[in-house]
C-alpha cells in the first residue's frame, strides 16, 4: 500500500501466534485454529519467523495450544477410525526409525539435529492438525468458516504463483524458469497442492445453491487450475484429468464428454510451452527423457531394496540419508518410498488410512441433506483422488504445506457426518411443539 509496512508483516504475524495461544488456552480455541489455517501451506511466510525466538516452532505450539484449550473446555473428537489409524501409524513410524538405526541406515532419532527425527516431527504436524480441527470444528458455522478461510488462502497462493509465472516469457518451455512458489518447495509440489484444491472447489461448487457463491467457487477453481498449468507438472496434469473424470462419474456427466474431447484436442488448446513439457516424456529418438529415465532407474533400485526388507523396510526417513541415482534422495513415488522404508506393514496401514479418508468424504457426500455438507464431502473426495494420483510422481503426502489444509477439510467432513445425523432428530420435536394448541402441553 506504499506505507512501508511490508517489513513489519512477518513480525506482526509472529506475534499473532502468541496472542492466539493465549486466546486458545483461555476459552476460544476455534479462533486460534482459524489463525493456523492460512499458515499451513504458506511456508515462505513461516520462514520469516526463523529470525524470532522459537520461530521455527510457533505453528506447532499454537496447534498444541488449540488442542489443549479445546480439551480443557470439554471438546470431543468426531467418531472416526482415522484418529486411531494415525496413532498406530505415528508409533510405527517412530519405531521404524530405530529399525533403520539397527540396520545402519540412519542415525538415532533423538533430537532436532537428527534429520530423521525432524522428518518424523514435521510429518506428525498433520495428525496434530487433524486432531485440532476435529476438536474445534463442531458446528455448521465453523465448517463454513473453515472452507472460507481455505478459499482465501488458496486465492493468495494462486496470486503468488500467477505473478511469478506471468512475469516470465513462456513461448517455449524452459526448466530454469520454473519456481517453487509460496509453499517453499519445487514447482511439482506446488502443482500437487494447486491440483487437489482446485479440484476441491470444483467439486464443492456443485452443490452451492446461490448462483453467485457457486460462480465464485468455480472461478476460484478455474484460477487455481490455470495457475497449476504454468507449474508444468505432468503429474499434476494427470491428477486433474483423472479427478475430473471421477467428478463426472459422481455428479456431472457432461464432464465425461468434455474430458474426452479435451484428451483428443489438447494439443491445439494448451499453450505451446505446456505441450512441449508434456511431450518431453520421450526424446525425438524414442528414448525416455532424463527426468523420466531417472525415475525408472530409481524404481528399479528401490525394487531390490524392497525385496531385501519386504516386511518392515529399511526404516522410516532412511532413504534420504544416502544419495541414490544421480545423487537423488527421494524415490519420486511416495508409494514406492513407503514400501522401501516401512515395508508391507507400513503400506497396509497407508492403504487403510486412504480408504478411511475416502469413506468419510463419500459418506458425507451421499448421506448429507445440507448442500454445504454434500459439497464438502464431494470436494474432499475429489481432492483425495487428486492427491492419490499425484503421489505416484513423488512424495506429495508427508508435507504439511501440501496436505495440511486437506486434513482440516477431512476433519470437517467427519464432523458433518455427526451433524447430519443429529439434525433430523430435532426437527420432529420442533414440528410437534409448533402444532400444539395447549400452551401448557407445549412447555411441559
Amino acid at each position: 500500500m506504499g506505507l512501508g509496512l511490508a517489513h513489519f508483516v512477518p513480525m506482526i504475524a509472529y506475534l499473532g501466534f502468541w496472542v492466539m495461544c493465549i486466546v486458545s488456552l483461555t476459552g476460544r480455541p476455534l479462533l486460534g485454529f482459524y489463525y493456523v489455517i492460512p499458515f499451513l501451506p504458506y511456508r515462505t511466510m513461516r520462514d520469516h519467523f526463523l529470525d524470532y525466538p522459537l520461530g521455527s516452532n510457533v505453528l506447532t505450539i499454537l496447534v498444541l495450544a488449540v488442542i489443549i484449550g479445546a480439551l480443557i473446555h470439554g471438546k470431543r473428537l468426531p467418531k472416526t477410525k482415522l484418529y486411531v489409524i494415525w496413532l498406530v501409524f505415528s508409533v510405527y513410524l517412530y519405531f521404524s526409525m530405530w529399525l533403520g538405526v539397527m540396520l545402519g541406515n540412519a542415525t538415532a532419532p533423538l533430537w532436532l539435529n537428527d534429520a530423521n527425527f525432524v522428518t518424523w516431527k514435521d510429518y506428525m504436524m498433520m495428525p496434530l492438525t487433524f486432531v485440532a480441527a476435529g476438536l474445534v470444528v463442531d458446528n455448521r458455522k465453523a465448517v463454513r468458516t473453515v472452507i472460507m478461510i481455505a478459499a482465501f488462502t488458496l486465492l493468495a497462493i494462486d496470486r503468488s504463483c500467477l505473478m511469478d509465472s506471468m512475469s516470465r516469457t513462456w513461448t517455449t518451455f524452459d526448466e530454469n524458469k520454473r519456481n517453487g512458489g509460496p509453499l517453499g518447495f519445487n514447482s511439482n509440489e506446488t502443482a500437487a497442492f494447486l491440483a487437489q484444491f482446485g479440484m476441491f472447489f470444483w467439486g464443492f461448487g456443485q452443490y452451492l445453491k446461490r448462483k453467485k457463491i457457486r460462480l465464485i467457487a468455480y472461478g476460484l477453481a478455474g484460477i487455481t487450475l490455470f495457475a497449476c498449468m504454468y507449474t508444468f507438472s505432468r503429474g499434476a496434469y494427470l491428477a486433474i484429468i483423472l479427478s475430473m473424470f471421477v467428478l463426472g462419474l459422481l455428479k456431472d456427466r457432461k464432464l465425461l464428454i468434455i474430458g474426452t474431447v479435451f484428451l483428443l484436442t489438447w494439443q491445439t488448446v494448451v499453450p505451446t510451452a505446456v505441450r512441449q513439457r508434456v511431450q518431453m516424456t520421450h526424446s525425438a529418438n524414442g528414448q525416455l527423457e532424463s527426468s523420466a529415465n531417472e525415475r525408472v532407474e530409481l524404481w528399479e533400485a528401490a525394487e531390490a531394496s524392497i525385496l531385501s526388507n519386504p516386511v518392515f523396510g529399511t526404516g522410516f526417513a532412511s532413504y534420504q540419508m544416502k544419495a541414490h541415482v544421480d545423487g537423488l534422495r527421494d524415490t519420486h513415488n511416495w508409494y514406492v518410498k513407503v514400501m522401501v522404508e516401512t515395508g508391507v506393514i507400513g503400506m497396509i496401514i497407508v492403504i487403510i488410512m486412504i480408504q478411511q479418508m475416502m469413506s468419510i468424504a463419500y459418506r458425507a457426500f451421499r448421506r448429507a441433506e445440507d448442500p454445504l455438507y454434500k459439497g464438502l464431502g464431494l470436494g474432499v473426495f475429489i481432492a483425495i483422488c487428486s492427491c492419490v494420483v499425484a503421489n505416484c510422481f513423488g512424495d506429495r503426502w508427508t508435507y504439511l504445506e501440501i496436505n495440511g489444509m486437506l486434513w482440516v477439510l477431512i476433519a470437517a467432513a467427519a464432523r458433518t457426518l455427526e451433524l447430519s445425523e443429529t439434525a433430523p432428530a430435532t426437527e420432529p420435536v420442533v414440528a410437534a411443539v409448533s402444532v400444539s394448541n395447549n400452551p401448557y402441553l407445549a412447555y411441559r
